[in-house]
Formats: structure tokens, sequence, C-alpha cells
């Protein structure tokens, strides 16, 4: 990049550079051959030297005399022109140079040139964040507000200058760029040796296609998160080995189907996969019965697919029926009016899905259908966050914001990856395993979203636990779990999944014996991270919990332990 930003200076300044010197060299010839006269009165010709050296303090309009012996009216008529014409000279070469400087594309070099800088002197692991929209927005914060690094790019520079405003705790080095480009993924650092993932979430499916296939191809080993709408684009994007691909209308289809044949588990993820700290959600039981559908596009078409696995009737309203494909009996308008609705039987459903890709739409179809069944279950899709204020008035009982769902999907998959593991195998499971977990979870967060977390047995995250096991102690999952100030007391968290090599328990017992290389998933209160962290790393904390007594730490502590006893 260095060497661009000098090709474009040096071709720009070529012409300006030309004339200065050709001014300058025209000047130092003339004064050489201009004769003058010696303290004598004998004829004197200056040399190149000493004439380069009075051009060049009497162009630059310095003035410093006249050397080595007074000029005759002839050198200095020719000073005269050498300092005019080598002003005009230099007027020209900094005219140019300041509107390069000016020039937008070089501004762009400039900048690029500086992402690039930055992004090399990173020296801990960092994500590229393709894409600064409402999701990027979602997921940059996230990621900065847990000391994570990021690194992004977004083909707008009014997103660019936005992030560069925010308060995100951490320097973020971000870049207008178009993240299709291999080049500018290169520059981003998708071959940094601390690069550990790629996020492609533009609105674009095209452009987070390409960005995933660069992604696999020049860097096999990196973890690749994209989104996409079209099930195609999903499908290509599996194919070639992409890690992770989200598309946000199967993922609320699929909850609300969720919610619908087993509300606990639902429930249960809402919380695994909240912000940590938050209020908790509460529990949604959708009826069962004929549910409304307004608007059958792709999110439509999802819902729509997800509600008849679960067997619930439905009566799709379209505006455009030709072209959406709606099925038969489908409903022709938008649902916002009484006689559309009426149409489809509103007095006789049990829910609404109000799913056009317009906000007000939406909005006027539930305001709609609550005055002529004020009991109906209401969802509806928001398309823009702005609109958030309006969608928390209508008090409905799910919104589908899509970039609050898309970054908490891929959050969990950055942060806490056997959290999606667990998630999955949660899934297998039916509603009253979820609902005694949900309870057992109730009594140890207080009232807030869990935090969530993972514990690898190995050096050096858990080098006291470590070191036990290769001592040949036992150390179960329950000394993990006990309060290290006091280790009748248990820390407020629970061990969710333990995966040993291809082995996985759910819920694993506390008095299971850890093995090294055991990968743990805990959720819990946020103070018992780190309390269970200072048992892992410290060896007298891991001796108290398990056996109860505190060795002393330092040297004046075990001095002063050695003489008592």
């Amino acid at each position: 990049m260095q060497d661009r930003v000098l090709f474009l200076v040096l071709r720009r300044m070529r012409l300006p550079l030309l004339v200065l010197i050709g001014a300058y060299s025209v000047a130092v010839l003339g004064l050489t051959l201009v004769p003058g006269l010696d303290g004598a009165g004998h004829a004197h010709h200056l040399d190149f030297f000493h004439a380069f050296y009075v051009i060049s303090y009497t162009v630059t309009t310095i003035g410093f005399g006249e050397l080595p012996y007074p000029f005759t009216d002839a050198q200095r008529l020719w000073i005269l022109l050498s300092i005019y014409t080598g002003v005009i000279a230099w007027f020209y070469a900094i005219g140019t140079l300041l509107a390069l400087l000016q020039d937008p594309a070089f501004k762009q070099l400039i900048r690029a040139a500086r992402f690039g800088a930055k992004v090399r002197r990173l020296t801990e692991p960092f994500h590229i964040i393709c894409g600064y929209g409402d999701t990027g927005n979602l997921i940059v914060q996230s990621m900065t507000r847990r000391g994570m690094a990021v690194v992004v790019l977004d083909r707008d520079q009014e997103r660019i200058n936005e992030l560069s405003l925010e308060n995100l705790g951490l320097p973020v080095p971000a870049l207008c760029a178009d993240a299709s480009q291999p080049a500018s993924l290169l520059l981003a650092g998708l071959k940094h040796p601390w690069c550990t993932g790629a996020v492609a979430v533009t609105p674009d499916d095209q452009v987070n296609l390409r960005i995933a296939i660069a992604g696999k191809l020049l860097n096999p080993s990196l973890k690749v998160i994209s989104r996409a709408q079209s099930h195609d684009t999903q499908a290509n994007m599996v194919s070639f080995g992409t890690d992770a691909v989200t598309n946000p209308f199967d993922t609320f289809a699929d909850r609300l189907a969720s919610a619908l044949h087993s509300p606990d588990l639902h429930l249960l993820f809402q919380w695994l996969t909240a912000r940590p700290g938050g209020p908790l959600p509460r529990r949604l039981d959708p009826p069962r019965g004929t549910w409304i559908l307004c608007g059958y596009g792709r999110f439509g078409k999802s819902v729509n697919r997800y509600l008849q696995y679960e067997g619930v009737p439905t009566i799709i309203i379209e505006k455009e029926p030709d072209k959406t494909d709606a099925p038969e009996g489908t409903v022709i308008g938008r649902g916002t009016e009484a006689v559309t609705l009426r149409e489809a039987h509103i007095e006789s459903v049990v829910g609404i899905v109000a799913g056009t890709d317009d906000d007000a739409n939406n909005l006027s179809i539930i305001v709609t259908a609550r005055a002529l069944n004020p009991a109906l279950f209401t969802v509806a899709r928001q398309n823009e966050r702005d609109n958030a204020p309006l969608f928390e008035a209508a008090s409905l009982d799910l919104v589908m914001e899509r970039a609050s769902m898309l970054a908490g999907r891929i959050l969990t998959l950055i942060r806490t990856p056997m959290l999606a593991e667990f998630l999955r195998l949660a899934r297998h499971q039916n509603n009253e395993w979820a609902g005694m977990l949900v309870e057992r979870l109730r009594h140890v967060v207080r009232g807030r979203t869990p935090d969530v977390w993972a514990v690898e047995i190995k050096a050096p995250r858990a080098a006291a636990v470590a070191a036990a096991l290769s001592e040949g102690q036992e150390v179960h999952i329950a000394h993990l779990l006990a309060d290290p100030g006091d280790r009748n007391r248990s820390l407020p968290c629970l061990a969710l999944l333990l995966l040993r090599g291809e082995e996985e328990t759910l819920l694993p017992g506390e008095p299971l014996p850890l093995q090294e290389n055991d990968r743990l998933l805990f959720c819990g209160h946020p103070e018992a991270r780190s309390r269970m962290f200072r048992i892992l790393r410290d060896q007298n904390v891991l001796g108290y919990v398990q056996s109860g007594v505190l060795h002393p730490d330092g040297y004046v502590w075990r001095r002063w332990a050695r003489r008592n006893d």
C-alpha cells in the first residue's frame, strides 16, 4: 500500500518536478555563462557549485548577498529572471501537491495505508466484520464491550464515520472498502496470524457469498460466518464449507415453531442467547389453532413452512399472490383493511403474523386485527431498528427484529461455540427437561439473564487444575462450582455440557471427575465466572476447595506459617 502511495505521488508530481528542475538548471547554467568581475576588476565566471549555491538561496527568495564578488548588472538581471521563473515553478509544484492532497482517490489511498498499518500492528486475536449496518453495529459493540478486537469493512463512508465517533472502549480499525474484493479482505488481515474469523453481514447475499468464498480459499483455517437471506445462497455457502450460515427468516420461524411445541425450551434458548445482565424474558405460550399470515415473501414462506411442520393451519393474505407463488385460497390484499381480515376469518383465528417488508403496514395490520379480535396472539416483523419505539408501544407478543436476532446468533457462534452445540443437543430434549433446567437456572441468575462461558482443562487458562490432574489428584466438577471464599457454598452457576473427545454429556453431574482437555460449558451469574477462573488458575484456591485447607501464599505468609507450625 505504501508503494502505491509513493507511485501516485511521483506520477502526479512528475511534471511539476521536471519544471522545477528545468528552471533551476537554466538559471544555474545562465549564471555560469554571464560574466562578472572579481575584486581586482578582472573578468570572472562563477563555477557550477557557486552558481547553484547562489541560485538556491535567491530563487527561494531567501536572499543571502552577492558572492563571492558583487554582481555586475548583467548578473543581477539574470538573477531577477531566475527568481521570477523559479517562484512560478515553485507555485506550480506546491499547487499540484496541494491538489493531490485534496484528491479523494489519494485520500482513500492514505486511509487504506493507515488502516493496513493498524491491522498489521494487531497482536491479539481479532475478527473481520464485513458490513457495519444494524447487525454489524450490534456485533462490534458487543465484542468490544467484552474486550475482543475487531476490524471493520463497509462500503459506506458515512457508516465508517459513525463508527469513528462511537465510544467502543477499544480502537477499531475501519475502512470504507468493498469487502467482496479479495484485496480489501487481505488488507483487513485475512492472512494475519492473529485473525481468527470473518463475519459477512452485508445486506447483499452475493457480496456475502464472495466474502465467504474468499475467506475459505485464501485462509482455509479461518472461521467464516455469513448471513444469507435466500436458500440458494445458503446452500451454496454450505457446499464449500462455510462454518456457519445464518438465515434470519428461518431462524425466527424456527423459534416461533419451538415456542409452539416446547415453550420452556424456547424460553431456555432466549435466556442463554440474550445479552448477559438484562431482564429475564418471559415465557411465550402461542396458542394452537388457525393463524393468519400477512405477506408471503421470503419471511412469510419461512414462517408458513415451520407452522405447517407444527401442524398449525394458516390463512395467507398477500397483495400479489401471482408473483410470490402463494398457495390456493390466498386472500388478496395487504391485511391493513378490515374487509381483508374479515375475509380471512379474523374473528375465529388465534394468532396473526404481520410479515410484510413495510413497518407501517405491519403495525397497521396489528392494530386493525386487534380491533376485530382482541384475543389474538400478535407477531410482527420489524424491518428498521429506528422503529423500535413504535413496536414497543404496540405491546406485541413477539417481534421479529432481524438485526438483533442475527447479531445474537452470530455472537453465540463467536464467543461460545459450545453454546451452539448445547442448543443443538437441547433441541432433542422434551419440554419437561427444558422446564426443569429453566427452574434450576432461575434460582441462580437472580432475575437477570445469565452469562455463558466455556472452560478447557489445559494450561494456561486452567493451569492449576491441569497441574493437579497431571500429579494424579482427582478434581471434580463440584470443585469448580464451589465458592473460593467458602467452599461450603456453591457458585451461582450450572454446568450445561461436557465434551470429552467425541463424547457429549448434557448437564454433567457435580461428582464427575475431570480429565485433561475436557471442555465444559457453564452458565450463571456473571460474578461466578471470575470466581471460577480463580479456582482454575490458582493452586492454593484449588487446594482449598478440594481439602478445605487454605495454604498460605507468598514468602512472608509461608514464613509466618512455618513459625507457627
